[in-house]
């Protein structure tokens, strides 16, 4: 089992700065430009190398990368900013160092993806942003499957699932094919939203895109299956030649015994096994103290 971390490394940014997430708001976009922006976007992916050595030196063979790599991409074409040249080849290099080092690589880009909003605004914004995650990974080498993945949730009920569905599939095929082939969808946590079942029913039935199974958000929106059913659900999803991925937290709320903590709040580590009923499956933990979650779980021997 890969086990990974999302985005931050603490350990990393606490010692040296080093971070993905530079950005900017729209006014300081606007009066800086795209030499500002380049500026940023290189030291961001300079420190995606950085963040890629050291999981490797821990061991730790699974990492989402932040969808902030370049401050409002979907403005521009990446060849246009100045250090294009540059930021290519640590692109290519961290693509490269994930194949020497057997590391998967994916994203998660922000709940405003929305392929099934009613607003066709909504719409575009999220076709042209999850094409540009995806010509990200192009420029890395990475395969265009869901071993790479880029993992979103449907958005929205808007009063009407069934529609909504229909609307994410029929927008679905608008993406361009190589991001298309990378998409995965995710379980709700919330019980009027999306269970694995009706995920499966309504997207991966009708287009092949693979379920990607969060533990913790089951456990509010179960759609009547138990936790094992429900994985099991999501990993049939799956191409065969490739692990399934998933996500896994554990409750803030209990880890602190503090009732005014949101349920659905993720813990800071987690002490539990993640339970794999059998399955092969690779594992996303999704824990506010990031790699030092992965790196306790190590400890606590129950990979």
């Amino acid at each position: 089992m890969k086990l990974g971390y999302a985005c931050i490394n603490s350990t990393l940014q606490a010692a040296g700065g080093i971070t993905t997430n530079r950005g900017m708001r729209q006014k300081t976009f606007n009066e800086k430009g795209l030499p500002y922006v380049s500026e940023l976007a290189l030291q961001n992916v300079k420190d995606l190398e950085n963040i890629v050595k050291w999981n490797e030196e821990m061991g730790i063979k699974l990492f989402r990368m932040s969808s902030d790599l370049f401050p409002w991409m979907t403005f521009y074409e990446f060849e246009q900013l100045p250090d294009y040249p540059m930021i290519d080849v640590y692109l290519k290099n961290i693509g490269a160092l994930a194949e020497k080092y057997g590391q998967r690589l994916t994203f998660h880009p922000s709940h405003f993806n929305a392929l099934g909003s009613p607003n066709p605004v909504v719409v575009e914004k999220a076709i042209k942003e999850l094409n540009k995650h995806s010509e990200i990974m192009d420029i890395m080498g990475l395969s265009a499957t869901v071993y790479n993945k880029i993992n979103i949730h449907v958005g929205g009920a808007y009063g009407d699932k069934k529609s909504t569905l229909e609307r994410w599939i029929n927008n679905y095929h608008l993406l361009d094919p190589n991001t298309q082939m990378r998409l995965t969808i995710e379980n709700d946590d919330k019980a009027n939203m999306y269970s694995v079942k009706e995920l499966y029913k309504g997207i991966s039935e009708q287009c092949g895109v693979p379920i990607v199974f969060d533990y913790y958000h089951h456990k509010f929106c179960t759609g009547g299956l138990s936790e094992q059913e429900a994985l099991e659900l999501a990993v049939k999803t799956w191409p065969k030649d490739i692990i399934p991925c998933c996500h896994y937290s554990e409750s803030r709320r209990k880890e602190h015994l503090d009732e005014s903590i949101k349920a659905q709040a993720h813990s800071d580590l987690i002490k539990g096994t993640i339970c794999r009923y059998g399955n092969e499956v690779d594992v996303v933990v999704e824990a506010k103290h990031k790699e030092l979650a992965v790196l306790n779980y190590y400890k606590l021997g129950n990979i």
